[in-house]
């Protein structure tokens, strides 16, 4: 008797090992209280029985769509989404049912780089973000949803990482990467529809890990992994976080991506200049949805030491906005922190990507998103006359006297020179500089931007010559 009922037990243990593994699963990037993508045909993909039908029913419509499982129960589909709005519920069955509920239809957003990007509205130890207690304390709102890619690495693709979608409250904010809180707060707010951030990022780490391997084409200088990295790679090691916490959403559907990263690749502005407009490139074939908009930070001024002069990955950053379409930076010249690579002021940082978003992506106007940028330098004698874009309204310093400007004449030595604000622009000029041929703003490690346009927001560093040093 005690031997049937052990075999009994046996059997109904296998059973239902046998249906759990089988029952339909999806991956973390699905979830429920999660934002999917309005108005597209958005792609929903999990595993299921072999060869099973999968029926996926969507309550905004109470329509199905079916496709049939492979024979190692993979599955994948398109759901068409509507206009903005939920919450609402999707079930997913092969004969075992699963329901997410809680859904929003709105807009989607992927924000990832280094620590800048993934310090959290509580900070990181002695180092703060500014406001945060009170935006944490205020931060409840249904029409905002996080999910944070838990930080792994990887040689081989994967097809799923470790994330949970949750309601926009006090307790998960806390613990959610400021700049995308801010930049999405602003955009929720603004557009007033749902908003879904998808936070992956990693401290410390170059742009090379972020990338997959086939972005690597055209850099014949990046040493991509093989047999001998198996047992000897880190989180610097190309692709190996793309393939741990980028790959397994690609073909989710997203309005875009917002990035902070650089600090890392300080040594190497030349080949970053190019890195910038290949990851960009690489994500959107790896999506295969087009050039959706992407929008950056550029580092902020911060005392390295050493022998490095981080101006010029900043210029490696300014010269790559305008190297790929769709493609925005926001300038933190005025936020940085000599002594703290973490500037604290991170509610700036996500604002400034949100105009870029509404005004190039949601195409609003009648606000300002960018800094002035140098447009024309003329030079008359001893004096030099520079024209800028994006100041319409003119040009001020908010009352600082102007002090980042040196120009130079050929043999190359930079000299500060009085800089005037004119109805035109800027004039310079150096009683050491008889007959000046360059310029540059701001071009140090660690500086206090000055200048801005009237809506205030600051300008680049910047430069004239391509002189090495």
């Amino acid at each position: 008797m005690k031997l049937n009922l052990s075999i009994f037990s046996f059997f109904i243990l296998f059973l239902f090992a046998v249906n759990t593994n089988a029952e339909v699963k999806l991956p973390a990037i699905f979830g429920s209280n999660m934002v999917l993508q309005q108005q597209t045909n958005a792609a929903i993909w999990g595993t299921a029985k072999a060869n099973k039908t999968v029926k996926v029913t969507t309550s905004w419509n109470k329509k199905s769509y079916s496709t049939k499982a492979d024979a190692d129960g993979n599955w994948k589909l398109k759901v068409k989404t509507p206009a903005a709005g939920g919450p609402f519920s999707i079930t997913i069955s092969d004969g075992s049912t699963l329901t997410l509920s809680n859904v929003l239809i709105g807009e989607v957003w992927i924000c990832s780089g280094q620590s800048n990007m993934y310090m959290t509205m509580s900070g990181y130890f002695n180092q703060p973000v500014l406001g945060s207690n009170e935006a944490i304390a205020t931060s409840k709102n249904s029409s905002i949803r996080l999910i944070t890619v838990k930080r792994e690495k990887s040689l081989e693709r994967r097809n799923n990482f470790t994330g949970e979608w949750q309601e926009c409250t006090p307790a998960t904010v806390s613990e959610f990467s400021a700049t995308a809180y801010y930049f999405g707060r602003m955009i929720q707010k603004t557009l007033g529809v749902p908003v879904g951030l998808i936070s992956s990022s990693w401290g410390g780490t170059r742009i090379e890990p972020w990338m997959s391997d086939t972005g690597f084409k055209k850099f014949d200088w990046v040493k991509l992994p093989d047999e001998n990295t198996k047992n000897d790679f880190s989180a610097q090691t190309p692709t190996v976080l793309f393939n741990a916490m980028i790959a397994p959403m690609v073909g989710y559907a997203i309005r875009g991506g917002i990035w902070y990263q650089g600090e890392a690749n300080r040594y190497e502005p030349a080949h970053y200049e190019k890195l910038m407009p290949g990851l960009i490139e690489n994500w959107r074939n790896e999506w295969g949805i087009g050039d959706f908009p992407f929008y950056y930070c550029q580092i902020a001024p911060f005392e390295y030491g050493g022998d490095v002069n981080s101006a010029f990955l900043r210029e490696a950053q300014l010269n790559a906005s305008t190297a790929v379409k769709n493609t925005g930076m926001a300038c933190l010249m005025d936020i940085g922190e000599e002594h703290i690579i973490h500037p604290a002021d991170k509610k700036t940082t996500g604002q400034r990507l949100a105009y870029l978003a509404l005004a190039k992506t949601y195409e609003m106007n009648g606000f300002e998103f960018s800094g002035p940028v140098l447009k024309e330098m003329t030079i008359e004698g001893s004096v030099v006359k520079l024209t800028f874009d994006h100041a319409k309204h003119g040009l001020t310093t908010f009352g600082k006297e102007i002090t980042n400007f040196k120009i130079a004449g050929k043999n190359k030595y930079f000299y500060q020179a009085k800089a005037v604000i004119t109805r035109k622009g800027i004039t310079l000029l150096s009683p050491m500089v008889e007959k000046p041929v360059a310029v540059r703003y701001a071009f140090d490690n660690f500086v206090e931007g000055e200048l801005f346009n009237n809506e205030g927001l600051p300008a680049s560093s910047f430069r004239t010559d391509d002189w090495e040093e």
